[in-house]
């Protein structure tokens, strides 16, 4: 067999998509040329500079990190869209670096792999599927956190030194914010990612019972036990991670408890003559503040501090809106495949009008909204009449007004851009009927459109 020369070996590179290496201190050491131009970077000027610097949205840097030797990525930025597989680079057993490629650059790819998933989950596997998705200790993933925004990459960043500590976690932000999937990603990432993540909701147990789920109970201990006694779920989570969600609804009288349990590593079951010895990760979350709670007298001040060891603030959407379009699209991938359909696109006026709100429900509400246009749309773009828009949303950006040479003609202009959008909307993009309703001739309507670019709107089915 012929020897292979070095310029068959660097053909070889050239035909890997999105090829990419890094070393330990996080700076690229090569990239082929056809990553340089899909991410549109100079390839000699970028080789030893910080990957950061060179692809901003890139995680590579990350896995230095972690514990785990493969990882899978989904980048969706500035238009370019790739599902990316990496893996690190070992020599003489010590890391070298991280070596990482796309599996896919382009939505025809894209569209591609749904079509022949849809398919395979339409043959009847879908049960398969399922089975291999519970070999997962937990439902989530850093993956499913979506956004390249430099809020949710500190929030990732975060995540990946939590997981490289056994201290405890006190996650923090609004309801809808992914809370829950911070948690599940740190436990992913640490070291007790084979052992059980168990999750307790405070705010759901019943005052009398909530004792006897956290602690567990001995045989006999009160009248309706189960005769063998039954484990809490600290017990449960013994060797992986206890997430106690709403731990700001710890009822008072029990936080005692649960502080010595936490200073102690050890519980005492209801009705037992002994202390269990435990090894069990805590990671805690609420929607409150927990220090207006302590000065108020319904959150004990010691547990605060002992909870609040490594505290994660998850942002909400108001202060990311340039993630909408990951989150959107992520959404639409995910729903193309539930709802049979095949949407590769959504117009620049959605993103245009999903940016003009406050989103107090946050990620929640938007993937809400996503989903309600879904059963509407029509082909393979997402567009304006899809949706059903009925913001109440009185906010003025100070920030970018700034900007403006005359802030009050701008937003001026931009009510006016708001209303004829809604009023198109409302009439299924008759221009006839949206004049009459907005007491103006049809040929001024068409003139304030191209005049505040309001996009045309196609009619859409009734709406409820």
């Amino acid at each position: 067999m012929a020897k292979k020369k070095p310029e068959d070996l660097e053909l070889y590179l050239e035909h890997v998509l999105g090829l990419m290496v890094i070393d330990t201190e996080g700076r690229l050491v090569y990239m082929n040329d056809q990553c340089a131009e899909y991410i549109e970077v100079d390839r000699a000027s970028s080789i030893g500079r910080p990957i950061r610097e060179v692809f901003p949205p890139s995680t590579m840097e990350q896995m230095l990190d972690s514990e785990n030797d493969t990882e899978a990525d989904f980048y969706f930025a500035e238009g370019r869209i790739s599902f990316t597989r990496r893996r690190k680079l070992k020599k003489g057993g010590k890391v070298i670096g991280i070596i990482e490629y796309d599996l896919l650059q382009d939505v025809d790819s894209l569209q591609q792999f749904i079509e022949k998933y849809t398919h395979i989950l339409n043959a009847g596997t879908k049960k398969n599927a399922e089975q291999l998705k519970s070999l997962r200790k937990t439902n989530y993933s850093l993956a499913d956190l979506v956004g390249s925004s430099a809020v949710m990459n500190e929030l990732k960043q975060q995540i990946m030194r939590a997981a490289l500590t056994s201290s405890t976690v006190l996650i923090t932000g609004e309801t809808g914010t992914g809370k829950e999937i911070v948690a599940h990603s740190i436990h992913n990432q640490s070291n007790r990612t084979f052992g059980r993540f168990i999750k307790v909701n405070a705010a759901a147990l019943p005052e009398g019972l909530a004792e006897a789920e956290f602690f567990g109970y001995e045989a006999g201990a009160f009248t309706g036990a189960v005769r063998e006694g039954k484990k809490g779920k600290f017990e449960l989570a013994d060797g992986g991670t206890l997430f106690i969600d709403e731990v700001s609804s710890m009822p008072f009288d029990l936080q005692p408890k649960l502080l010595r349990t936490l200073q102690e590593r050890e519980v005492d079951r209801i009705g037992g003559t002994g202390s269990i010895p435990i090894d069990v990760r805590i990671i805690a979350a609420t929607n409150q503040d927990l220090v207006d709670l302590v000065t108020r007298g319904l959150f004990r001040q010691d547990l605060y501090h002992r909870l609040n060891v490594f505290p994660i603030r998850v942002p909400p959407l108001r202060e990311r809106l340039e993630d909408i379009p990951e989150l959107v699209m992520g959404k639409v991938i995910e729903l193309n495949i539930d709802f049979g359909k095949n949407v590769l696109a959504v117009d620049d006026a959605v993103y245009r009008q999903l940016s003009t709100y406050d989103w107090p429900g946050n990620v929640r509400e938007l993937h809400n909204m996503v989903e309600n246009a879904m059963n509407y749309v029509e082909g393979d773009t997402l567009r304006l009449s899809d949706f059903n828009f009925r913001f109440d949303n009185n906010r003025i950006d100070i920030g970018a007004l700034s900007a403006e040479e005359k802030p009050i003609e701008a937003i001026t202009r931009e009510a006016e851009r708001k209303l004829i959008t809604e009023v198109l909307i409302r009439f299924d993009g008759n221009k006839t009927r949206a004049a009459a309703f907005l007491k103006i001739p049809r040929p001024l309507l068409y003139q304030k459109m191209r005049r505040l670019g309001v996009e045309d709107v196609r009619p859409a089915k009734e709406r409820p």
